[in-house]
């Protein structure tokens, strides 16, 4: 068996510079030399300058990775021992997963793959897609064998866009290997920099069921909050103050109601309910979570045009201001935003609707959704109806007055996330 790195010899390559990449880059860069590799020359220029656009990392963090170098030339990763593939594992159409990132870079890491090299997955999977996905890739493009010529690991990303008090240093890093050799060198490789520590899982089938658990369990319980929204609503209650009140207890949890959308907690459970099903088991809990959070944009749009009519607003030709794109506040990140349903069901209904978001980038967003958003607000008293979708901080800190002085006198104004004070709005969920 040919011998793992050792951690003075490591030389790592993180391949994928998007949200979950370039942070686990920069870190690895403090400690080993390291290239960033992308596809995207335009995202390699950029962050050659200094610049991430995600937000994510500041020009002063990116400076002080000063063994990190950024390439979209594949045979500069030739001299790398540890490979860390950090792409996206998004869904298709149909709500299946589109494992076509992973694929295509486990074959461009097995085109420079050299006996004794390590591929570490952090993307997340179902269990089992490492090694019965992944890994047979790597020996066919690369002509070695796995656990004999080279190994792998899995360390699943737990990277939470926009949120600058939980870093990837500061949370807890799971861990494992292919081998009980491969795990160790990959606990203690991450264990070097990640403050917080490591777990090592007993397998990569663990560690792959661990990361996908993790944000089924939040889309679970986001969908029970969201249906009692939807109850509350039709017994005249404020969801709000019930679990306000229902919050005093010391183990009630405090899940909110809203859009769920994301890399993660709106995708993973369709990773766990595909193989669950290719097993013969039908994952019926995690499934009636997916359609009620999925169903919730539609529902936003409706109650909207509802509360229109009642204030005799013709819907049909009417302008409807949605503030906010993203898929969560204070980021600029449009993956899976679910904003887009309530924009496709007002579209249904003929209304004019205009997006306002200060974090988006207009171009990605027209590339992405065929929406080019506002970054300024629109003239005042031109709106029949406001939805504050996304609570950027932006549009907190313009306060219900302002917000309600760009509709018109009798606009409909629909506080999705709550954050004004009760009976300044006309909706909230």
């Amino acid at each position: 068996m040919t011998a793992l790195p050792t951690l003075d010899s490591a030389r790592v390559a993180v391949i994928g510079l998007g949200y979950v990449g370039l942070p686990l880059a920069v870190e690895f860069g403090k400690a080993w030399p390291t290239l960033g590799f992308d596809i995207d020359p335009r995202r390699v220029r950029e962050l050659r300058d200094g610049h991430d656009r995600t937000r994510e990392v500041e020009p002063e963090e990116l400076a002080a990775a000063d063994r990190l170098g950024y390439t979209d030339d594949l045979q500069a990763l030739r001299d790398c021992n540890v490979f860390v593939v950090t792409v996206p594992t998004p869904i298709d159409a149909h709500r299946r997963p589109d494992m076509r990132p992973l694929i295509s870079a486990s074959r461009t890491v097995g085109q420079v793959l050299k006996p004794g090299d390590v591929v570490i997955y952090e993307s997340t999977v179902y269990p089992g897609a490492t090694e019965e996905d992944c890994v047979p890739l790597l020996e066919a493009e690369s002509g070695l064998v796995h656990n004999r010529d080279f190994f792998t690991g899995y360390s699943p990303e737990r990277i939470n866009p926009g949120d600058k008090a939980h870093r990837v240093t500061s949370i807890v890093k799971v861990t494992s290997g292919s081998t009980s050799e491969a795990a160790d060198f990959v606990d203690a490789l991450y264990a070097r920099i990640i403050t917080a520590g490591t777990h090592r899982a007993e397998s990569i089938r663990v560690a792959e069921a661990a990361k996908v658990i993790e944000n089924t369990q939040r889309d679970v319980n986001i969908a029970l909050i969201n249906e009692l929204a939807l109850l509350f609503e039709k017994l005249g209650l404020d969801t709000e103050a019930v679990l306000q009140a229902a919050g005093t207890k010391w183990n009630f949890l405090p899940f909110r109601p809203g859009l769920v959308g994301g890399h993660c907690i709106g995708v993973d459970p369709y990773y766990l309910t595909h193989k669950a099903q290719a097993v013969g088991h039908h994952p019926e809990m995690i499934l009636a979570g997916r359609r009620v959070n999925d169903g919730m944009g539609a529902h936003i749009a409706d109650a909207t045009v509802r509360a229109m009519v009642r204030k005799g607003i013709n819907p049909v030709g009417a302008r409807v201001l949605l503030m906010g794109l993203t898929f969560k506040e204070n980021c600029p990140d449009l993956r899976n935003t679910r904003v887009t349903d309530i924009h496709a069901t007002l579209a249904d209904y003929n209304t004019e609707v205009t997006v306002y978001d200060p974090w988006v980038d207009p171009a990605e967003a027209e590339e992405e959704y065929g929406i080019t958003p506002l970054t300024r607000p629109p003239a005042a008293g031109s709106c029949d109806a406001i939805i504050v979708a996304v609570p950027h901080r932006e549009f907190i800190e313009m306060g219900i007055e302002a917000v309600r002085a760009l509709g018109k006198p009798h606009a409909v104004v629909y506080d999705v996330k709550s954050v004004f004070p009760r009976g300044t709005t006309d909706l909230r969920l």
